[in-house]
């Protein structure tokens, strides 16, 4: 075998092995690429996490520091459950064969997240009155703030005391997810969707609260 037969052997030899090593390279940075891709997933995820418990945080410290008089608690609770129980009436009149299994508006937030068709239901029923999740959640975390301490007022009674509610939750609520879920709950109400005769039908929400803290 000539030097040059022996130069070419070699040769195809070297570049055998060159490709093998980027073969080998490119299937590391393959490994790599999805390694990067699966921790940007789990650092966006975790993120969002935090921004949503912070989000939470705020939202129960907003509601812990309204500075109402026990008449303007009253007025702004008397929106709020009708609003709830607007909703989850409005739901079991949709779902008529579910009534039993959605006893309350905690058991249709939670049945909603793995069956679809509450959830389908559930949807229709915020775009009908033009809420929002984050409003529920608002006024959910209202609602089990003040519940307790709190009295219903009719339209009437409401009307006299305060003429202008809308202004009053504007200036007085400072954060803005609070506030625009307040906001939205006077206007179902005036607009004569939500129930007008809460005090027998008042939503349990008691169990909501590890769901709306954590």
């Amino acid at each position: 075998m000539n030097i040059e037969a022996t130069t070419l052997i070699s040769l195809k030899e070297a570049m055998k092995r060159v490709d093998h090593k980027l073969q080998a390279l490119e299937a590391q940075f393959k490994d790599l690429e999805l390694t990067k891709d699966n921790l940007t997933q789990n650092f966006e995820h975790h993120n969002k996490t935090l921004a949503s418990q912070a989000a939470q945080d705020e939202m129960w410290r907003a509601v812990l520091s309204l500075k109402f008089t026990p008449m303007e608690l009253n007025i702004v609770y008397s929106y709020v459950i009708e609003v709830l129980i607007y909703l989850h009436t409005h739901v079991l009149e949709k779902l008529p064969d579910l009534v039993r299994g959605l006893p309350t508006l905690t058991s249709v937030l939670r049945r909603k997240v793995k069956n679809k068709r509450i959830r389908v239901v559930w949807e229709s029923v915020l775009e009908e009155c033009g809420l929002q999740e984050g409003d529920v959640s608002a006024l959910c975390t209202f609602f089990i703030a003040h519940g307790d301490k709190a009295d219903h007022y009719s339209a009437k009674v409401r009307h006299m005391y305060i003429r202008d509610i809308t202004f009053m939750i504007t200036n007085m609520v400072k954060n803005q997810a609070l506030r625009d879920g307040l906001l939205r709950a006077v206007q179902v109400v005036e607009e004569g969707k939500a129930v007008q005769n809460p005090k027998e039908q008042k939503p349990n929400l008691k169990e909501l609260i590890p769901s709306v803290k954590n």
